[in-house]
């Protein structure tokens, strides 16, 4: 039996991730993938929703499954926390189902500490103007907010060095091809097609 692949996408907040892995989810490519749906403390926005965005859950909540070891990784930012199931990740990946977490470079540590078979992805801005360009389009900030994102991205771009790719997401679609060249390359590692088409490795090799 394959099983899936736990693909991390790191990047700071604005530099097009999320829409980078919803655009990656609609293409046929990855019929047998599903995206991760983070439980976090954060006031949900008037665009999202409940189980589909997020799992927004009350603070206290978070602490006791934090408690109960619920979580395969979490982190807190700007005082909300932002956590993923363990118990769901371990039934998709035995499913043979790939999924994807859109996390930052703590939490990706923390899975790796736990020797899961993982790709991990970092996605760069083209500039620092862009990036903040790109966050006052959203409209979802405060100017105060927007400088301490910033601040932050300068942070978490220090820690590219520890995983697997590098991304520049400066034309979306030519780091949406980059994205699908990565998982057609790991899907079609040796160990993998080995296991998947055993068979007729089998028959081939049938004297």
């Amino acid at each position: 039996m394959v099983l899936g692949m736990l693909y991390i996408i790191s990047a700071p907040s604005g530099t097009g991730k999320s829409s980078l892995i919803k655009a990656l989810l609609k293409t046929k490519l990855l019929c047998n993938a599903r995206f991760s749906i983070s439980y976090t403390t954060r006031t949900k926005r008037s665009d999202e929703k409940h189980a589909k965005d997020y799992y927004f859950i009350s603070h206290d909540k978070f602490l006791q499954m934090i408690k109960k070891n619920a979580f395969i990784e979490y982190v807190k930012v700007f005082d909300n926390y932002y956590g993923t199931s363990r118990e769901v990740v371990q039934d998709i990946l035995v499913a043979g189902i790939d999924l994807f977490l859109d996390i930052d470079w703590q939490g990706a540590e923390q899975i790796r500490q736990q020797n899961l078979q993982v790709c991990s992805i970092f996605i760069l801005p083209p500039s620092k103007n862009i990036l903040d360009s790109r966050l006052r389009m959203r409209g979802q900030d405060s100017d105060d907010i927007i400088a301490k994102r910033m601040v932050k991205a300068v942070s978490e771009i220090k820690h590219y060095v520890k995983y697997d790719y590098l991304i520049v997401n400066d034309n979306f679609n030519i780091a949406l091809l980059e994205l699908k060249t990565i998982i057609c390359a790991k899907r079609l590692r040796l160990d993998s097609q080995v296991i998947r088409h055993n068979a007729l490795i089998k028959e081939l090799l049938s004297s």
